[in-house]
């Protein structure tokens, strides 16, 4: 049966060059990188260069890049570390600002910081088209304010958020009062080998990457910690890591994750004009073909490889069930709800009721997609969808929700 892989956006097939790249430090090189001898050396110079190489790529300093288990615990580290440290230096509750449509990495410890350590949140609405007004952002913030977490493009419906000019405005804000706070955090897991990711341009204090995401290996990733930021550490037991992540490095996966965000960043603009491409291919295919649908995200400040549409009067997981028996392998949304049967937060945060955002299914292609899978998926798509309409009991008036 032919088999479409169109869940990258959940996670994305290891590059071969990549895993060529980790191969020795799974087999020979397994000396521990804290070890006191030469084979422990040649281990803790293979992770300095990696640590270098992401570096430059994000245009930080070495020392700066903190390499942990990927992006769940880079965001706990960044919101929790943040929040932590500054209450503990302000002997008093530390305030954060979230958008609405953040993801669960970083909206599930906001959460416990709020109702388990008396922290205050604010929480930032978006627009139908899922975009944070920087002005709402700027205006949130307060006094006791620690931190700003804004992602710089969702892995849901793939919008693009306006990360530097929010940034930019925060960073002013510190200079014109001579303060440190607040700090400034981004998810840019999505937003690697696709958007810029200079954290001089974005202004950005902390950010979030995830190995699995650019073709890299899964279980690694990265906080970029600005030098000066302090932070409280999540774990205790070891210097590794400024002792701000300790315990001993994954050492493969780091040199797999640097191998790949050298890859995408460098393949960056070619990719990116194909899957495009592809991607609006996919979208007016869908829309024109199938009634009572609609696109979901912003049209053009969207990831390049983001599909995200609203199928009315059906369930999404129905759906996909369906397009599996197909060999078309997409998602419902985030991975890490996918276990949840309620509705996406994003979705319904555009303003969409329950039974819109239960029938939306995210595509997420990738460089190796092809028109030919694009063909197929148009091609199935459609009888599918009719199908479960004809047994479904849900009836939308799209006159409101198009």
């Amino acid at each position: 049966m032919k088999q479409i892989y169109l869940d990258n956006a959940a996670t994305t097939k290891i590059d071969s060059k990549v895993l060529e790249a980790m191969e020795p430090f799974l087999a020979d090189s397994y000396a521990n990188p804290s070890s006191f001898h030469m084979a422990g050396k040649r281990v803790r110079d293979a992770i300095d260069d990696a640590r270098a190489t992401v570096a430059k790529i994000i245009g930080a300093e070495p020392d700066e890049v903190l390499f942990t288990s990927g992006g769940t615990e880079s965001d706990n580290l960044a919101v929790l570390g943040a929040a932590r440290m500054y209450a503990r230096k302000h002997d008093g509750p530390a305030h954060i600002v979230v958008s609405e449509i953040e993801h669960p990495a970083v909206l599930e410890p906001v959460l416990h910081f709020e109702q388990k350590e008396g922290g205050e949140v604010t929480r930032i609405r978006v627009d139908k088209e899922g975009i944070v007004s920087k002005d709402d952002v700027i205006t949130a913030i307060q006094d006791n304010t620690a931190l700003v977490s804004i992602m710089q493009a969702n892995n849901e419906i793939g919008t693009v958020q306006p990360i530097r000019d929010i940034g930019n405005v925060i960073q002013k804000m510190r200079k014109s009062e001579s303060a440190a706070y607040p700090l400034f955090h981004t998810d840019a897991c999505q937003a690697a080998g696709a958007l810029n990711i200079n954290v001089s341009e974005l202004h950005v204090d902390l950010m979030t990457l995830n190995g699995g995401k650019i073709h890299g290996p899964k279980g690694v990733g990265m906080l970029y910690v600005k030098r000066g930021v302090k932070i409280e550490p999540l774990q205790f037991g070891g210097s590794q890591e400024k002792a701000i992540r300790p315990g001993t490095e994954n050492v493969a996966g780091i040199i797999g994750f640097a191998k790949a965000l050298e890859i995408a960043q460098k393949e960056k603009d070619a990719r990116n004009e194909t899957i495009a491409s592809l991607r609006d291919y996919l979208i007016e295919g869908a829309l024109t073909r199938i009634p009572k649908t609609r696109l979901n995200g912003h049209k053009q400040h969207r990831l390049p490889n983001n599909v995200n549409i609203s199928f009315l009067d059906i369930e999404g997981e129905a759906l996909l069930l369906y397009l599996d028996a197909k060999g078309v392998f997409a998602s419902t949304g985030s991975a890490c709800t996918s276990a949840s049967l309620d509705p996406s937060h994003v979705i319904l945060a555009l303003g969409m009721p329950y039974e819109v955002a239960h029938g939306s299914i995210r595509f997420s292609l990738s460089h190796e997609t092809t028109k030919k899978d694009i063909d197929y998926v148009l091609e199935v798509l459609p009888p599918l969808v009719e199908k479960l309409r004809s047994i479904s009991p849900v009836n939308v008036d799209e006159k409101h929700y198009g």
